[in-house]
């Protein structure tokens, strides 16, 4: 009788492994085996972390494995499992895998298809078509799109992390870093409260040392030690952790005043305001967004205020970036003048303060939470609603929106919800926030996500005349990486571009990105639909670049971008791909390595040994 080795790898995250009954059965082109019990005598099996191999024995030849079915009964409690993959040895000597990651809960039998990505035009045998569909059916039940807030992309039809679908929560280690990271916020908000209401005013700006959490590396100790400097005040906007609102000054608006007399002292090259703009060499930030919005009451012991100022860049002979006038709020009059560096220095340094908290409230709510995190979301939930676990898209996508959903979730459980983190710590909370995003969807365009684009738009390209926008150059070489590889990815599946337009998966996907997160905005120009592969190619560039790298440059450093431990593709062209991929990512590695070495402040968040895969990671 045939028989048939059947290895079974558990996964190792914390409570992994079962104690569950665990059975198998297999269904061939030829025929369906009978249900067999995986158990091995005075052996605890599907520990976690564990790889345990069984012979399975069956009556007739089954033909093709076509599907491997699993059964969970329980023993005594259930006990959740998480089933990496199945790797099967046929009678023949060949080697089948079956790649699962996913939480099996419940007494539930879970149906797996074998490793090699499939186009919905690639299945012709009824019961797959039939596998392929039912998983959609299920999969749209389970992710249901929902309003949070009037005017924001729509994200999951979750109230809180415990109502996700079990495979997109947290693992219990990743659930316990994200309640650790909020306890330790709390507590810092509570010591600056307490320090706040016991100690006296601050007499000196040396006493800004007492409220940071000392952490020791060149980058923090430089910015202590230099903050005040317009040099450094100048190159946070470009390579800060807001390097996104920067843009090169065509013409001096109306409602920003400024004359020749006033900033003539911070003109080097004895030409006048208007000479420097044509010359290209005024930049502006320009608070706009932030005019109306409703600062914080939520403490009526507390006034709050919000500015909406605009910030007038020069760049010097140097080719440094500094600051020449700030007016703190949109409408000009006497009672908004334009301060300057020849003011009072501390009139100055405080209208520099203005600046850079008015930068904070946009950072944190607009260029991190809408454009990297709610947008990813809205990848996420429109990949797992269309795109089927064997769909070579899918299989792409979904180590990049890895815990997002849950992450997001949580935010909205405890950090920008009502008597969140954000009502106790911003100036923006209590509404404040809620109204930024509301305005900031109408400049949530598909071209403002694509990074070339987006740096060309603010007039912000070119490298000889700005040559210390480190944020842009390490973007642009991350950005063509990942561009050449999902273009790797394409070809491989897709032969032509009739192939784009014809997989109805993929249509539904984009499509329900445009209709749901974009809010089915004709002035967003995200696409309806791919015809291309040139096209697709670009998309998914958007959607990785979106959920790593450009996370990373407005938020943290880590690892992992281009690394993808669940082995979803099984096919060599692909691993090749991704192997080629990781030696391009590993060179920029090196040219970012190099550049740092001569620089006393090292810009590194855009290295790709520093760039997570997803936003949550």
């Amino acid at each position: 009788m045939p028989s048939y080795t059947v290895t079974v790898a558990t996964g190792s995250q914390w409570f992994a492994g079962t104690d569950d009954y665990i059975y198998l059965s297999l269904v061939g082109s030829a025929g369906c085996s009978e249900k067999h019990l995986l158990d091995k005598p005075f052996y605890n099996d599907f520990e976690r972390g564990a790889v345990d191999s069984y012979d399975v024995t069956v009556d007739e030849e089954l033909g093709e494995i076509q599907l491997v079915r699993i059964e969970k009964r329980k023993y005594w409690l259930n006990d959740d499992w998480y089933l990496k993959y199945i790797t099967l040895k046929t009678p023949h000597g060949d080697y089948i895998e079956f790649p699962c990651y996913r939480w099996i809960t419940g007494d539930v039998e879970v149906v797996l298809r074998d490793g090699r990505a499939k186009l919905a035009r690639d299945d012709q045998i009824h019961i797959l078509k039939q596998h392929r569909r039912k998983e959609l059916e299920t999969r749209q039940k389970q992710y249901r799109w929902m309003e949070w807030n009037p005017g924001f992309p729509l994200s999951i039809d979750a109230k809180c992390h415990k109502d996700l679908p079990r495979d997109i929560q947290f693992d219990s280690e990743k659930g316990v870093d994200f309640v650790l990271n909020y306890s330790k916020a709390m507590e810092n908000l509570f010591i600056n409260r307490f320090m706040h209401m016991f100690q006296s005013s601050w007499n000196d700006f040396a006493d800004f040392e007492k409220i940071f959490v000392k952490i020791s590396n060149t980058i923090s100790e430089r910015v202590m030690n230099h903050w005040q400097e317009d040099l450094m005040f100048g190159y946070q906007f470009l390579n800060g952790c807001n390097p996104v609102l920067i843009r090169r000054c065509t013409e001096l608006p109306e409602k920003l005043p400024v004359t020749t007399e006033m900033v003539e002292c911070s003109l080097e090259r004895q030409l006048s305001l208007e000479q420097e703009v044509q010359q290209g060499n005024i930049f502006i930030v320009d608070f706009e967004l932030l005019d109306g919005i409703d600062a914080n009451k939520t403490d009526p012991c507390t006034l709050q205020f919000l500015a909406a100022p605009i910030c007038l860049l020069y760049k010097n002979l140097a080719n440094k970036i500094v600051p020449i006038a700030i007016q703190l709020n949109q409408i000009p009059g006497d009672e908004n003048p334009i301060f300057l560096p020849s003011d009072a220095k501390y009139d100055w340094l405080l209208a520099k303060i203005w600046v850079r908290s008015s930068d904070f409230h946009v950072h944190q709510t607009i260029t991190h939470l809408l454009r990297t995190h709610l947008v990813s979301e809205v990848f996420g939930i429109a990949m797992y609603r269309q795109l089927p676990a064997v769909h070579p898209i899918f299989k792409l996508l979904v180590a990049h929106v890895r815990f997002t959903i849950a992450i997001n979730t949580k935010a909205r459980e405890q950090l920008i919800c009502e008597c969140g983190l954000f009502d106790k710590a911003n100036a923006t909370g209590g509404g404040g926030h809620v109204q930024m995003v509301q305005r900031a969807m109408k400049d949530l365009t598909y071209t403002s996500l694509c990074f070339p684009e987006a740096i060309k738009a603010r007039g912000m390209e070119s490298k000889e005349d700005i040559p210390y926008y480190f944020y842009r150059d390490d973007g642009l070489l991350v950005w063509e990486a990942i561009r050449t590889f999902t273009a790797e990815v394409v070809d491989i599946y897709y032969e032509s571009d009739q192939v784009v337009e014809e997989d109805p998966e993929l249509q539904d996907f984009v499509n329900d990105v445009y209709v749901y997160g974009m809010r089915g905005r004709k002035s967003s120009g995200f696409p309806k639909s791919v015809k291309s592969r040139e096209q697709l190619s670009e998309y998914l560039t958007v959607v990785i670049f979106t959920a790593s790298a450009q996370h990373a440059a407005v938020n943290f450093g880590q690892l992992f971008l281009g690394m993808y431990p669940e082995e979803h593709f099984i096919e060599k062209p692909v691993k090749e791909a991704m192997a080629r991929f990781r030696k391009n990512l590993e060179a920029i590695v090196s040219v970012i390595a190099e550049r740092n070495k001569k620089k006393q402040l090292p810009y590194y968040y855009l290295s790709p040994d520093r760039i997570p895969n997803s936003v949550a990671i």
